[in-house]
């Protein structure tokens, strides 16, 4: 099709299906060999639902395309919250991309492109490179960035932040994946390297960054002076009553300021003005219709919000565009009109037309009677489009039975260019349709299966320490309660330094009963772990020197070696049990692992290859993975049951609920459909005809995985070759099916995924009863879940679900009342006139209930309001708001589990927790709904079962009674003593009741060891990096956290070296049974612990042969020597230890 240079107003109409995609990814290729004069397609749609499936369907049709979508704010007009500030990044970044004209297609839904935006000159003023090689004053950039909005932390996590370490530089520029760190050397930019948020360790290196501004809006010095004097030109009263002006005078960016853009501008633009002029204008759909919504929707908020004297309100026109100033702007650019309702004698770029009925008829003798008849009649090539793997295996199969051979292409260029008849191909097509002229056609599965559930695909660190978490400091706050293994249980201070007449060291300040205060050296924090086992205020504090602490250990001391005991019985117990030793082909195995679309995050490998490991050992394998909502467990689920399929042994994977069951096999279908693997589920949505053919098959071993509910642990279930069983959500099976699955366990593998285990489940294999694995590294572009605890009201929840209905999102509305569910359906009705509601619940029949969560699946409902029959695994990326009524009767780990079921794509998620009035609360429920609105942060199941563990205590192990000691001594020391019991008595040694624990050795080389404040300034940091230093174990432990610190930090400081050269010393000490060493500028000593495990000879020919050697009392040795520097007294105790250990 040859389009003149200008065209005229052009409409089409009548692009059925997705064909409107291929018509723009055409119309953009046409315009691409014009690109010198910017002539690219600006797309602007009725909903941002359409905006989203253009995008990806046009990259489909032609990848070769530079596609882009300009985000919304995500946020309702004059809504008192900011967008989040990846949306702001996306959209600087898309906006200074179109400024640029360095975009084929650009694509703004139609309520976007109405809100006025910051004018092109702001962007580009505030925009600045770096680049590798050039000078750079520190200073300058400093203001610059501040000029531009970045703000200054101590460490770099979010676009638009900086931070300023000595000769290093971190940026996260905003529409940047990736911060930045900068190695100067002097003023000289030595290096520019990308770095990792989590991590904060360096991954490649770049030549130069680019800096978008921070904001939409500038927070400058002449921002702020423009905004203050706007409002007291715009608003009556006294500014300085109004927090929202307080806090932009004090250069605070207060929620919801961008709906006061016109205060810091003279003038806005619009999208027009970012437009070049040579862009083609294309307006999809009822575009006119949703400018006019749109406005309806500004007009009424304006009126419900404009009452309050704290937030006046600007008018709507100031802040968006009208439908008048719309079109007339619009006049500037040739425009193309896509029309849903065909009319006469248009000019088309082709001519498609809508497919027939194709639905498949199940009960029908040839279900495909439809499609075979438009296949012979009609003459057309046709591509076959599914969803994803699974399901192009399972259709061609099914295709495959009933006579038709299918060709599978890998993407549409593949289909264009062969002459097969038919074609099947994995695309993001939503609905087919019919080209005659080129003689093609393509057929969804919306056509073909009107019913089925179209699931959306979603989208080197270091990996995450069990003991660690136990024995992190960093969410430490002062005032919390920390064990001191000499001295007992005390409220930390803070960090303090103190000048002892050796230079400046900081200590750890502890306060005890009675007022007293202990000062712990940071290079000595092996002693220190956090308090957990009863409520932090009710922990029982100890005055110094009291003994009160040496009784409190001792009797905890009694009770770990009995339990120790029991303990060992049953550790030789499993490891005299045989298991089945698997044997795994790794080529297959890798090639299995190539399906998985995504990296694995450390911790998930690190599962991955534990969970290997356990199979091919031929012990039993009895591991726990604990795995945040949406962290990646079923993967290692899958890679587990591949092992035992591959070594033609039957999979058993169990679910508590049918939902979940079915969902298991949707994602088992998928990831096995290249590999020959029969699978079948058992669950109520089975008949009972299918019931007992799966249960045949699963006797005579024909079926090698078998998903179900607890119908797979019943009597009548015999698996002809079971080798392993996975237990998915371990916290919903009852005591009774547990009774069942320990019976299973004494023969063959059992995999348990859980993401907030119950207390006991945790504490036992915290006690390495059972293996566990935590995956607590959240997949890449994964956003916190924002959390509101309130009361009930109408306006909270209006507000709410209209905030995720704007951005084309879905809501649950958890209401678990059966009895009361249809008034609260009448109630939201009622209250949302625009949302199509949909109700689910676990007494409704099976089909119901299935055909209820397909529809939702498919987006035909945006509000489901159901009981807590979602609470496990309902894997919908595209609902991210959550409305829990009475949130207060629901158990900790539910809440996260519920929590977990929005926020499972890249949007920020929501989740309202209502609850009556605060006082009627219990303290129970109330502690319960703080610890979830503390724990946003992602990987936070394993902490919150930690805080139900200390919430309602772990309990005797192995007893009925709760354990008196846990709560005297806190759960950490605890179970390190009953390690260490444990391991005593495997090696067939006596428990020591007076040194329960190993005393670490204390190093003094009379220097400062410490990290300085102005190398690392922030306390929490400083805390967590000591703590780490203190946990290390081997020198590769040590050497990994010094490169850490030089990568991070810059390099070393003198205190800093000499900080990690004492903790080198306590490692080289502790196996010789050494308790203290002090090394001074004139002697070194070393002091022994009672009866340690060294050669006693051996210390007495050391001081035989050397002149300054000598014993000074029983059990100190003593060597003379001058050494003025501190290195020297380090390489002096090292050769010392390292002649006592040889």
């Amino acid at each position: 099709m040859h389009r003149d240079p200008l065209p005229g107003k052009k409409r089409y109409c009548g692009l059925t299906g997705s064909s409107d995609a291929l018509a723009l990814s055409r119309l953009a290729a046409e315009l691409r060999p014009l690109a010198g004069e910017h002539r690219g397609l600006a797309v602007l749609t009725a909903t941002a639902l359409d905006a989203g499936r253009l995008l990806e369907e046009i990259a489909w049709f032609a990848p070769q395309l530079r596609a882009c979508l300009l985000p919304d704010w995500e946020t309702l007009p004059y809504d008192s919250f900011s967008p989040h500030h990846d949306l702001v990044s996306e959209r600087l970044a898309t906006l200074y991309r179109i400024h640029r004209g360095d975009f084929d297609i650009v694509i703004v839904p139609a309520a976007t492109a109405l809100v006025r935006l910051c004018p092109p000159s702001y962007l580009a003023a505030y925009t600045f490179f770096l680049r590798q090689g050039e000078r750079l004053d520190g200073e300058a950039l400093r203001r610059q960035l501040a000029l531009a909005g970045y703000s200054a932390v101590t460490q770099v996590m979010t676009p638009g932040e900086f931070c300023f370490r000595g000769g290093i530089v971190d940026l996260f520029p905003m529409g940047s994946a990736l911060p930045y760190r900068l190695d100067l050397d002097d003023d000289l930019v030595e290096t520019i390297r990308t770095f990792d948020v989590d991590t904060q360790r360096t991954l490649y290196a770049v030549k130069e960054v680019r800096l978008l501004p921070a904001r939409e809006f500038p927070l400058d010095d002449a921002g702020r002076a423009k905004f203050r004097g706007r409002w007291r030109e715009l608003f009556e009263g006294d500014p300085s009553k109004r927090r929202l002006y307080k806090d932009i005078s004090n250069g605070v960016p207060a929620a919801g300021v961008e709906y006061y853009l016109p205060l810091f501008f003279d003038a806005l633009a619009n999208l027009f003005d970012y437009l070049p002029p040579e862009s083609t204008l294309v307006l999809h759909r009822d575009v006119s219709g949703a400018i006019q919504a749109f406005w309806r929707d500004a007009q009424s908020r304006f009126t419900m919000l404009g009452g309050d004297p704290d937030r006046p309100l600007l008018p709507p026109a100031q802040l968006f565009v009208s439908a008048e100033e719309f079109y007339t702007r619009a006049k500037a650019f040739p425009r193309i009109d896509i029309l849903e309702a065909p009319e006469e004698e248009l000019e088309q770029p082709f001519s498609p037309s809508p497919l027939p009925p194709l639905a498949v008829d199940r009960r029908a003798k040839d279900p495909l009677a439809a499609f075979k008849a438009f296949v012979a009649g009609s003459g057309l090539r046709i591509l076959l489009s599914t969803e994803s793997a699974g399901r192009r295996e399972t259709m061609l199969s099914y295709f495959s039975e009933y006579g038709l051979s299918l060709f599978p292409c890998g993407n549409f260029q593949e289909f264009s260019s062969n002459s097969q008849k038919l074609s099947i191909t994995i695309s993001p097509l939503s609905n087919g349709f019919i080209v005659p002229a080129e003689g093609w056609a393509v057929v969804t599965e919306a056509e073909l299966y009107a019913g089925t559930v179209r699931r959306k695909g979603r989208g080197a660190k270091a990996q995450s320490s069990v003991e660690g978490m136990l024995r992190d400091l960093s969410e430490l706050k002062v005032g919390d309660p920390v064990v001191h293994a000499q001295h007992g249980i005390g409220r930390y201070g803070g960090l303090l330094n103190m000048d002892l007449g050796e230079g400046m060291t900081e200590f750890l300040l502890l306060g005890y009963e009675g007022g007293d205060k202990l000062y712990v050296p940071v290079s000595q924090l092996e002693v220190i772990s956090r308090y957990s086992g009863a409520q932090p205020e009710e922990a029982p504090l100890h005055k110094l020197g009291s003994g009160q602490w040496d009784k409190a250990r001792t009797r905890a001391a009694k009770q770990v070696r009995d339990t120790a005991a029991e303990l060992l019985e049953l550790y030789a117990m499993r490891a005299a049990r045989k298991g089945y030793a698997f044997g795994v082909r790794q080529h297959d195995l890798e090639a299995f692992a190539d399906g998985f679309g995504f990296e694995e995050t450390p911790d998930q490998a690190a599962a991955i290859a534990a969970v290997a490991a356990d199979m091919i050992s031929g012990k039993p394998m009895d591991r726990l993975i604990c795995g945040d909502v949406g962290f990646g467990k079923t993967e290692v689920a899958l890679r587990a049951a591949f092992i035992a399929v591959a070594d033609k042994k039957q999979v058993a994977l169990l679910c508590p609920t049918t939902l979940l069951a079915e969902q298991h096999l949707q994602t088992f279908t998928d990831r096995f459909a290249d590999w020959p693997v029969q699978i079948g589920e058992l669950s109520r949505f089975r008949t009972g005809k299918e019931s007992s053919e799966i249960l045949k098959k699963i006797t005579s071993g024909e079926l090698d995985i078998a998903i179900g509910t607890h119908k797979l642990l019943s009597r009548d279930v015999k698996f002809g070759r079971l080798g392993l069983v996975i237990i998915d959500e371990e916290h919903r099976f009852g005591v009774h099916q547990k009774e069942a699955l320990k019976r299973l366990r004494a023969e063959v593998d059992v995999l348990t995924l859980t993401a907030t285990p119950i207390p006991r489940t945790l504490a036992l294999s915290l006690e390495g009863l059972r293996d566990f694995s935590v995956i607590a590294t959240a997949p890449e572009r994964r956003l916190a879940i924002k959390t509101f605890v309130a009361g009930h009201s109408e306006g909270l929840i209006r507000e709410a679900v209209l905030r995720e209905l704007r951005r084309g999102g879905q809501v649950y509305y958890l209401h678990n009342e059966v009895d009361t569910i249809e008034h609260a359906h009448d109630r939201l009705a009622r209250l949302l006139p625009e949302a199509r509601i949909a109700v689910a619940h676990g007494q409704m029949r099976e089909r119901e209930l299935e055909r209820v969560m397909r529809e939702f699946t498919q987006q035909r409902h945006n509000v489901l309001l159901c009981s807590t029959i979602i609470e496990t695994g309902i894997d919908n990326p595209n609902a991210n708001t959550m409305v829990i009524h009475r949130a207060d009767r629901f158990g900790l780990a539910q809440l996260h589990q519920l929590r977990g079921r929005v926020g499972r794509s890249h949007h920020q998620a929501y989740a309202y927790l209502l609850v009556p009035s605060e006082e009627s609360l219990g303290i129970q429920a109330k502690k319960r709904l703080e610890a979830i609105q503390m724990m946003e942060e992602l990987g936070s199941g394993f902490y919150l079962a930690m805080h139900d563990l200390e919430i309602r205590g772990a309990g005797e192990v192995l007893g009925e009674s709760q354990s008196g000691q846990i709560q005297e001594i806190g759960f950490d020391l605890y179970t390190r003593m009953l390690e260490r019991a444990v391991r005593a008595l495997k090696e067939g040694k006596a428990i020591d009741l007076d040194q329960p624990l190993e005393a670490a050795a204390e190093v003094k080389l009379h220097t400062p060891a410490l990290l300085p404040e102005d190398y690392c300034s922030d306390v929490h940091e400083r805390l967590t990096l000591y703590k780490r230093l203190a946990n290390c174990k081997t020198r590769e432990d040590l050497e990994l956290m010094r490169e850490e610190l030089v990568d991070r930090f810059g390099l070393l400081p003198e205190a800093a070296r000499a900080l990690l050269d004492s903790h080198l010393l306590r490692m080289l000490a502790a196996p010789l049974g050494i308790a203290r060493v002090d090394a001074t500028h004139e002697a070194l000593q070393l002091q022994f612990q009672k009866d340690p495990p060294i050669d006693r000879g051996k210390i007495i020919a050391l001081v035989q042969k050397s002149r300054n050697m000598r014993l000074a009392g029983a059990d100190r040795l003593r060597v003379e020597a001058k050494m003025p520097e501190w290195p020297q007294r380090v390489q002096a105790a090292k050769d010392l230890l390292g002649a006592l250990a040889a």
